[in-house]
Parts: structure tokens; C-alpha cells; sequence
């Protein structure tokens, strides 16, 4: 399911990233179809939750939140 996710915000990233004339049309296709660009995405979402969840609990156990 996250895989569709991604795809989806690159495909309107990659449009707005167009309309703004920051990329071609060609790039951005390429961009939004190009599965080691979705494998990476997804590799940073992970570890991006992953870094805010050990985080909070961090923090959770520092100010005695988990009580």
C-alpha cells in the first residue's frame, strides 16, 4: 500500500515541480515511474517514522510521560 501512496506524491510532485518549470515533462515521468526513485522514497519514509517514533519514546521517558 505504500508503494501506491509514494507513487501517487511523485506523480503530483513531479507535476507541480513542471508547472513551476523546474523540471522537464520528460524528467518528470521518468521521475514518477522510475521504481529505484520509489524504493528509495520508501526507504527514507520508513526510517523517517522509525527515527520519530524511538524519539518520542525517548522523550516520553525523559519528561515521565509514560506513566
Amino acid at each position: 500500500m505504500i508503494a501506491v501512496i509514494i507513487r501517487i506524491v511523485l506523480r503530483y510532485g513531479a507535476g507541480i515541480l513542471v508547472a513551476r518549470g523546474l523540471l522537464g515533462a520528460g524528467d518528470a515521468a521518468a521521475l514518477s515511474s522510475d521504481p529505484d526513485v520509489q524504493v528509495a522514497i520508501e526507504a527514507g519514509v520508513g526510517l523517517a517514522i522509525s527515527a520519530a517514533t524511538e524519539g518520542w519514546y525517548v522523550l516520553a521517558h525523559k519528561f515521565h510521560w509514560s506513566k
